[in-house]
Formats: C-alpha cells, sequence, structure tokens
C-alpha cells in the first residue's frame, strides 16, 4: 500500500441528507459530475460523494512518475469510513475494489460498473485480441501519437460514436489524457496492486453488484466472469441497450441496482 503523504486535495461534489453514505468514483477521462442523476435519485436515502479523480476535472495532476492507481487510491483513502457504500465505474470501479480489498471491514457493500480489471478475466482469444488492440494504442502514445492513440481509443470505448462528430477542440482534449490510459497497464492489465492475490476476493462478505451494458466492449463480460467466480456474494445485473457508459446513458439503471443492493441489506 502506498502511503498517502499529504492528502491531495481534490475537488469533491456532495449530494442528498440521507444517512447511507455513498462514495461515488467515475471513469477514467470522467469526472465526479457523472454521478449527479444517480445521487440525486437517491438523496433522500444517501448522502453522495464523489471526487474528481487525479488529473482529471478541477482536482490536481498526478505527480511525475507515480502509478495512477497507486496515486488515486492514496488520495481517496483517507475519505472512507465505517459502514461506506463504494461505487465505482470503469477505471473507478477498479478503485473501489483496491479500497474494499484493502479494508474490507469498514465496506457495507460495492457496486462495481464495468470495471476495467482486464487482469481478472480468465485467458481467451477474446481477451487476446482485446489485449493487442490496447496495446496499439499504447504503441501510439509511446510515440508520440496522442491524437492518433484518442481515435483508437474512441474505436476501442466511444459505443460507436464517430470520432470526426467530436469537436476539434474535444479531440484534442481526449488526446491530451491519453497518457494516463497507457499509465493504468500495469494495474489494469499486471494486477501491479496484487487484488488478484489468493484468498482476497474471497474474503469481500458484503454484496458485490457488477452492473454492464449488454452492448459494452466484449471483454467486460470476462472481467466480470473472472470476478464473480471468486466473490461470495456477487450478482450481476446486465442493462439492456447500453454500452460502456451505461452511467451516463442509463441512469435509471444504475440507480435501480443501488438502491436494491441498499435495500437489501439489514
Amino acid at each position: 500500500m502506498r502511503d498517502a503523504g499529504p492528502e491531495m486535495a481534490l475537488h469533491w461534489r456532495d449530494w442528498g441528507q440521507g444517512p447511507t453514505e455513498v462514495l461515488a468514483l467515475h471513469c477514467g477521462l470522467g469526472q465526479g459530475s457523472m454521478w449527479k442523476s444517480v445521487a440525486q435519485a437517491l438523496d433522500s436515502r444517501c448522502h453522495f460523494r464523489a471526487p474528481d479523480l487525479p488529473g482529471h476535472g478541477r482536482s490536481p495532476a498526478f505527480p511525475d512518475g507515480e502509478d495512477v492507481h497507486d496515486i488515486a487510491c492514496a488520495a481517496i483513502r483517507p475519505h472512507l469510513a465505517d459502514g461506506i457504500h463504494l461505487a465505482g465505474h470503469s477505471f473507478g470501479a477498479t478503485l473501489a475494489l483496491r479500497l474494499a480489498l484493502e479494508a474490507p471491514e469498514r465496506i457495507a457493500s460495492l457496486l462495481l460498473i464495468e470495471p476495467v480489471f482486464f487482469a481478472a478475466a480468465p485467458d481467451s482469444a477474446l481477451k487476446r485480441d482485446h489485449k493487442a488492440a490496447e496495446q496499439t494504442l499504447y504503441a501510439d502514445v509511446d510515440a508520440g501519437d496522442l491524437m492518433g492513440a484518442a481515435r483508437g481509443f474512441n474505436r476501442l470505448w466511444g459505443g460507436g460514436v464517430p470520432w470526426d462528430s467530436f469537436p476539434e477542440k474535444v479531440q484534442r482534449g481526449m488526446a491530451a489524457q491519453l497518457p494516463f490510459v497507457r499509465a493504468t497497464e500495469p494495474a489494469l492489465w499486471r494486477d501491479g496492486a496484487g487484488m488478484l492475490n489468493p484468498g482476497g476476493l474471497e474474503s469481500l462478505n458484503f454484496p458485490v453488484t457488477l452492473l454492464r451494458g449488454a452492448d459494452t466492449v466484449p471483454v467486460i463480460a470476462e472481467v466480470h466472469r473472472g470476478l464473480m467466480a471468486r466473490l461470495p456474494m456477487a450478482s450481476e445485473m446486465v442493462v439492456g441497450g447500453a454500452g460502456h457508459m451505461v452511467l451516463m446513458s442509463h441512469p435509471q439503471a444504475v440507480t435501480q441496482a443501488l438502491s436494491e443492493q441498499l435495500g437489501a441489506l439489514p
């Protein structure tokens, strides 16, 4: 576990006055405001807190030379509380899982939306094909072709939205974030944090909901399959017509999943 050192002053958003504490983590290239619709729908039951992760939104940049997964967890870790519910989407879901593994006694439940924890997927041709596509993207970043990498990233994760439909400013903004995507490889593909160590996932004795879109990137279903084989209290929800950005496209389904999970607790 990385020593957090001086606490990073993340930008936070708060919604709701309910008694249930929820800490919600957004996807890579996103920001905390992406949780607004879900949080507002549950504002009488929950108090939602959602940061802009380091290097995103209004929060400080990642320090040079530091592992991005380590830094993000170190920034969030001081904000955990006993009995808290963790929710995360994509990269944020991998952070939520790691934080839960570090302090399972503090966590009441987990909602993992399309965790991009590729190391958890069983070996298959599908996983190998996806890794090859990601490696092409990484090679573009390493060669300094950030716009080419962003185009490839959109092809993989953009849900079919044409690259040319984005304004040039949006394209440049996405390209500027691709070094972050490249920097996630040690944690997401090689399990640099040891989240798959024997006995870890099996020790999470609280409800875990894995939610994905039916039309998402195929490797996500494999990630879910690998995690559910080891999590003792896991269930899966598949949202028809949704892709990887299900949090934004189908917030009602995310709200339903979280509400049902909270309602099932004593």
